[in-house]
């Protein structure tokens, strides 16, 4: 690892993204003694994470701490807050992680410096240990910082690189926000299931158990989504007669194509 109690990684921000990853990291064996946690508020769940593993805990980052790295997990409008303050404790050799929306290299390195940065955006099941994390790394993250930033974002799902930072809006579009809409897609099959005559509850069990079950299929099988659609859909039965709705000039895919293209502008225009 490259970072040790000497010099630690200091976790700025242990909300839901940032507690989750930490919650991997703990799991996955990690030091906590080489772990310190900025956070002025921090949740109850937290406070028993971090006095569990006996992680050090500052309400915010004072000059006596020298990381390693700097994992930025604020929201992107606490940034003015929050960046100066880490002005004392980066050092040019310091790596900053950062898994902010719409914030782009540019802003850490006008505050820090041209020292290495790797954007990240993971994604919300990292809780359960089954997240996807895009990385753009710049050109100052060396080749042993890449290996501890993998090892690191592994611990909390799968790590995807990627090639310019422009592809990080859109991954926010797909994977960022795509959890919202596979939880919208059970509350919608749960309604369906309501207004077909269903009692409410068994409708909801029916649509979580469902989209569950279809997305550990998917994660085990190692098939394609269109070649586990094809397995389920018998020629004129019931699956195909739903699937002509959904798959219909004016069905799903248009509506999730609008949908992933409102959350790419949005994010564009959150780092303008």
């Amino acid at each position: 690892m490259i970072f040790s109690k000497e010099r630690p990684f200091l976790l700025v921000g242990a909300g839901k993204m940032g507690g989750a990853m930490l919650s991997g990291w703990m799991a996955d064996g990690i030091d906590p003694d080489a772990v310190v946690v900025s956070d002025p508020h921090l949740a109850a769940d937290m406070e028993v994470l971090l006095k569990r593993h006996g992680i050090r805990h500052v309400t915010s980052a004072g000059e006596d701490l020298r990381p390693s790295i700097v994992l930025i997990a604020v929201k992107p409008q606490l940034m003015d807050q929050v960046l100066p303050g880490l002005k004392a404790v980066v050092q040019p050799d310091t790596l900053v992680l950062s898994v902010a929306a719409g914030t782009p290299v540019s802003r850490f390195q006008d505050q820090f410096g041209q020292v290495p940065v790797c954007r990240c955006m993971p994604n919300t099941p990292a809780m359960v240990k089954r997240g996807i994390t895009a990385v753009y790394p710049t050109e100052e993250v060396s080749a042993a910082q890449k290996q501890e930033v993998d090892g690191l974002l592994s611990a909390v799902g799968k790590v995807v690189w990627l090639d310019s930072e422009d592809q990080i809006d859109l991954v926010t579009a797909v994977s960022g926000s795509g959890p919202a809409y596979v939880f919208y897609l059970a509350e919608a099959l749960s309604e369906a299931g309501r207004a077909a005559g269903l009692p409410e509850d068994l409708a909801s069990e029916l649509a979580v158990a469902t989209v569950c079950g279809a997305g550990e299929l998917m994660h085990l099988s190692g098939d394609t989504p269109a070649t586990l659609r094809k397995n389920v859909t018998s020629p004129n039965g019931t699956t195909a007669a739903a699937l002509d709705v959904l798959m219909s000039g004016d069905g799903l895919q248009p509506v999730m194509t609008a949908a992933v293209a409102a959350a790419a502008r949005r994010a564009r225009e959150l780092a303008d």
